[in-house]
């Protein structure tokens, strides 16, 4: 990482390569963690390894740190091959949920700690490293605190001092495995909008591990999903979020309900209801008959006036989500309930019947 000489970062981070694998596995004994994946980091790129507990995320994310082996395929650094490179020597910046700083080192000590237990010839001077801390220290908004100790820090200071250890050693890669999930929900808003500004700031190719959907479309500039440990979809958060790749996708992005449906010359049939309206899968084909699945987000569902053609529900609920209301409606017997935004200054109860239309089909064979 480049600062200038008023402690700030330069626009991009001295040595900053991309990162790719190819067929990337691994195997903890019969179980496959990874199972070829094919992924591509650009240069300055923050990326989010998206997925449910047990996708292969914090396994690939460790594979390319260079802490777990691979049992096939290949990474590679920028043009080099850093597939059997010691960890040691990726020059990785990697960052624990658990933060992982010295308890017995002051502030000051952890984030100097990389670059004094380099070898003798690597090492810099101690006023470099004086100087750099302080730099660091600037750069993660923690200038003052560098006398005290990891428990004499909140939650939030805490990660921060595990960024600047990161950066301290100037890595050609920043990895970051759930750096926010031990702290609590306005903390990780705050740090979100943080990490943000000091990655535009750094210009670090970052890869990081989330289990939050929303800290992965509001920080990276592209979402990699994982399932069974492979990619579902690599896009930017808007391709993922409207423009779902596979079933899989449709229905853990979003807080989606899965509805049984089947495809028909004269539209989607859900439950009892027809949907006149082609039938699109997700790769452009148009489908005129058989057996598929809906996915359906609370903003798919529009009440509309009751000469609008539209499908009659009735509510079953109604209750508050943030500054507005959600009912939820029946489609269908046998048929999981639907959340309905409710337009505001509306009021509804339960039993009672309205009209809507659908303002998205997510539609995929079944």
């Amino acid at each position: 990482m480049a600062i200038s000489s008023n402690g700030h970062a330069a626009s991009e981070a001295s040595g900053t390569v991309a990162i790719r694998t190819e067929g990337l596995a691994k195997a903890f004994g019969a179980t496959a963690a990874l199972a070829g994946v094919d992924l591509a980091v650009e240069a300055g790129e923050l990326v989010a390894l998206l997925g449910p507990s047990g996708s292969g995320k914090t396994t690939l994310l460790r594979v390319v740190a260079g802490l777990e082996q691979p049992t096939g395929g290949r990474i590679f650094f920028g043009g080099e091959d850093a597939t059997f490179v010691p960890v040691q020597a990726r020059r990785v910046g990697f960052v624990f949920q658990s933060y992982a700083l010295f308890k017995h080192m002051t502030v000051a000590e952890n984030i100097a700690y990389g670059l004094r237990v380099r070898p003798r010839r690597a090492r810099p001077p101690r006023d470099a490293i004086r100087r750099r801390v302080g730099e660091l220290l600037d750069l993660v908004q923690l200038a003052g605190l560098e006398r005290r100790f990891p428990s004499q820090l909140s939650g939030g200071q805490r990660q921060r001092v595990a960024l600047a250890r990161a950066l301290a050693v100037e890595p050609k890669v920043l990895l970051l495995d759930e750096p926010f999930g031990a702290l609590d929900a306005q903390v990780r808003r705050d740090l979100r909008r943080w990490l943000r500004e000091l990655h535009d700031r750094t210009g670090h190719t970052t890869l990081f591990v989330t289990h939050d959907q929303d800290e992965a479309l509001e920080l990276a500039d592209r979402v990699a999903i994982m399932h069974r440990g492979r990619i579902e979809q690599v896009g930017t958060p808007d391709e993922i979020y409207d423009h779902p790749a596979t079933a899989f996708v449709a229905g853990f992005v979003g807080d989606a309900v899965r509805l049984p449906a089947a495809a028909e010359a004269a539209g989607l049939r859900v439950g009892a209801h027809m949907i006149p309206s082609p039938v699109v899968a997700a790769d452009g084909t148009r489908r005129d008959d058989g057996p598929a699945v809906l996915f359906v987000r609370p903003h798919d569902l529009v009440p509309v006036a009751d000469h609008v053609h539209g499908i009659a529900v009735e509510i079953a609920a109604v209750r508050r989500a943030g500054s507005g209301h959600r009912a939820e409606v029946m489609l269908g017997h046998g048929l999981p309930p639907v959340d309905v935004v409710l337009p505001a200054g509306r009021t509804a109860r339960r039993g009672d019947r309205i009209r809507v239309a659908f303002a998205n089909l997510r539609v995929f064979p079944a």
